[in-house]
């Protein structure tokens, strides 16, 4: 019933940016976190960042001072925004947002990174 729609995904250089985003169909109440995944050819996925209802952030080692997570609890988005792009972020990324109830997640969109 709920969907996550995200965008923003595309083709960038090294050094460069975009930003994610990502937004429910419908309201979902009782958020407890919304955040970001991804995952490369290959690997397994793996955490970006999360950010609760509270505002509490969370971010991988790998991304730290480079992306910057924000949401609106309101209006149940979330966005990340990419600074200082690295071909090693190259991967699809997943939008993700739980609530008490249930684990909602995107379809993913592609980054890629050139270098």
């Amino acid at each position: 019933q709920v969907q996550l729609v995200e965008s923003g995904g595309g083709l960038v250089q090294a050094g460069g940016s975009l930003r994610l985003s990502c937004a429910a169909s419908s309201s979902i109440f009782s958020i407890q976190s919304m955040g970001w995944y991804r995952q490369a050819p290959g690997k397994q996925r793996e955490l970006v960042a999360t950010i609760t209802s509270g505002g509490s952030t969370n971010y991988a080692d790998s991304v730290k001072g480079r992306f910057t997570i924000s949401r609106d609890n309101t209006k149940n988005t979330v966005t990340l925004q990419m600074n200082s792009l690295k071909p090693e972020d190259t991967a699809v990324y997943y939008c993700n947002i739980r609530s008490w109830l249930s684990d909602y997640w995107g379809q993913g969109t592609q980054v890629t990174v050139s270098s």
